[in-house]
Formats: C-alpha cells, structure tokens, sequence
C-alpha cells in the first residue's frame, strides 16, 4: 500500500526502542516521509544505539513512561497527528511475577494515551496487541486483552477530538526480543534443543511485516476496529529442527500461562468478524457493518465467517516447514 497518511504528519511512537519500533522507525522514514516522528521510550540506551543508526532531521528521541499521564501530555503538545502505541511489558513469565507492574503499564499506561490522545485532538491512534490477548490464560495476555478492550471503547469518548482508536493482533514475532530462537541457537553446543511441549504451534510472522501490517491498518481504520493478520502457523519442533537438525529435542513440559496452541480470533468473536484477502476485522458493535461506509476496507468486500469459525495456530490452512524457517533465519 502506496499510502500518503503519514506524509507531512506528526508520528508519535510508543516502546519506540523494541523491536517493533525500531522497524516501523525505519519503515515509516523510508516510505512515508513523515513530518515529526517521536521515540518514545524509558531506556536511555536503547535510545542511543538507536540514535547511532537512525540519524534523520525528523526524528526526536523523547524518554518517558506511558505510566507517566503528565510526560505523555508533553511528548504530544508538538501536535501529533498519529499515535503508534506499541510499548508493553510482555515477557509471560515477568508479568506472572510482577503482575501489579504490568497492568500499571499494559492497562494504565492504555488509558492514558487514550487520555492525552483525545485531549490533544490525536486524529488517528493504533495500538499493538497479541495473539495473547484471545482466551488468555495468562495476565499478559489478560492485560492486554483489558488494552484492547479500552481502545475500542474509546471512540465512544473522543467526542469534538474526532480521535480514532483501531487495534492490530498478530502472532508470535519471528527473532523478536524475547524470541525463543536465540535461546535455541545457544543450546545447539550442548547437543540438545529443550521443547516444552512437541504438540505446540505458533503463528509466524516477521518484524517486518508486523510493522508494514500497521501502516497499512492506520491508513484503513475509521475507528473501532480489531485488525487480525492472516499468517501462516509453524511447530516447535520444526523451529527446533531449521534452528539445530543435528540436536536431539528433549520435551521438560509445558510452562505456566503457556498455550499449546495460540488463537487470533475465537468463535465468540468470529460473529462480529469479516474476512478479507490478508486479514480479518473484528467490530464489537457487529451493527457498524450495516453502514455503507464500513462495507469496503481497501477496495474490498467483507466476507461473512461461517459459524463456529475459530483462527487458531493448530488448525490454520498455512504453514511453514522446518525447511522455510531456515531460509529465513539462517
């Protein structure tokens, strides 16, 4: 998509540092051309190795917590135009520990921008979320879940702002922070490839295309949806295998708030859902669809989901075998 949204506009990045900023950073000033775009994180490092290879006229490196209301409001007094809310805490097992810490940020850190995003008149914001966030069994995905659930109320809030809130969903991200392949490519010298569970699946999809994914999305989004990305599915143990096919894999059972199979959208929510061609779009308010501006998104028209329809990892029409996932991470 040849989009023009970002032209001449002020971008507002939050978690602008991780993995996900830093590619939709270099996305957004390579295509879009942007007027302002503003990182916003707390690490000071992250910031400066970052700065060392984004070194652009338009870029602001701004260090601030989206726990912190009143830094936020200063963050966006330059005029922003667009949020990307992408800052979260979302290692499972850290957010099973400090639980407290992760809604401060995952849950308050949501209303805030939804706060400081009406008050400073914010046409479009979208926020990041997760697989996690569908049937969750851990808090992650739980807080996340109150996250979306958030945005998508809040164009109920924006009143004379106008402000537009959508959210984008999407799978595992492959060699992310976090990521298991790095753990898996340090176990290669001791011979064997530790495996939770050898059932287990995983969407796969690339930083890169996760970032892509959500320009495109601010430029679709008129409020109020939940934007799925089609994305094919892979196994752990084909991970394991393209990773280290001379190891042997040994399973040490499944971890708490792990899944065995992960979900995108679950029947409940497939009734308020359509299809199209590279993603699905959920609206909680399954009446919007009946408003002819809501009928096409990108020259397309929605398909009606057939019943019990349910977007799981295990059960998806594409994959990706051992041998496709080395050609990407090797």
């Amino acid at each position: 998509m040849n989009s023009t949204l970002f032209q001449n506009k002020s971008v507002l990045l939050t978690g602008g540092t991780g993995s996900f900023g830093y590619q939709f950073a270099n996305l957004v000033l390579k295509k879009y051309k942007p007027k302002r775009l503003v990182i916003f994180s707390r690490d000071e490092l992250k910031q400066f190795e970052m700065s060392q290879h984004i070194n652009h006229p338009n870029v602001r490196f701004f260090i601030g917590d989206v726990r912190d209301e009143g830094r936020l409001q200063r963050a966006m007094n330059v005029g922003i135009d667009i949020v990307i809310h992408a800052a979260a805490l979302k290692q499972v097992a850290t957010a099973e520990y400090n639980p407290i810490e992760c809604i401060k940020t995952n849950v308050l850190g949501a209303e805030n921008i939804i706060n400081v995003s009406i008050n400073s008149n914010v046409k479009k914001v979208i926020a990041i979320s997760t697989d996690k966030a569908v049937n969750p069994i851990n808090l992650y995905g739980a807080s996340k879940l109150c996250s979306d659930k958030l945005f998508i109320a809040a164009n109920n809030l924006s009143g004379k702002s106008g402000t537009k809130f959508s959210v984008v969903r999407y799978g595992n991200v492959v060699a992310s922070r976090g990521s298991v392949i790095p753990f898996f490519k340090e176990q290669r010298a001791s011979g064997t490839i530790p495996i939770t569970d050898k059932r287990m699946t995983r969407f796969w999809i690339t930083v890169n295309q996760g970032a892509q994914f959500a320009a495109n999305c601010s430029e679709l989004m008129r409020g109020g949806e939940i934007f799925i990305k089609k994305s094919p599915s892979m196994k752990i143990i084909d991970l394991a295998k393209a990773i280290a096919p001379e190891c042997k894999q040994k399973e040490i059972g499944i971890r708490q708030g792990e899944k065995l199979h992960e979900t995108m959208l679950s029947k409940s929510d497939a009734i308020n859902t359509r299809e199209f061609k590279q993603f699905y779009i959920t609206k909680i308010n399954s009446g919007l669809w009946n408003k002819g501006n809501f009928v096409n998104y990108n020259r397309e028209k929605p398909k009606k989901l057939v019943d019990e329809f349910e977007y799981s990892s295990n059960t998806n029409k594409e994959w990706v075998n051992a041998n496709q996932i080395k050609e990407f991470i090797n």
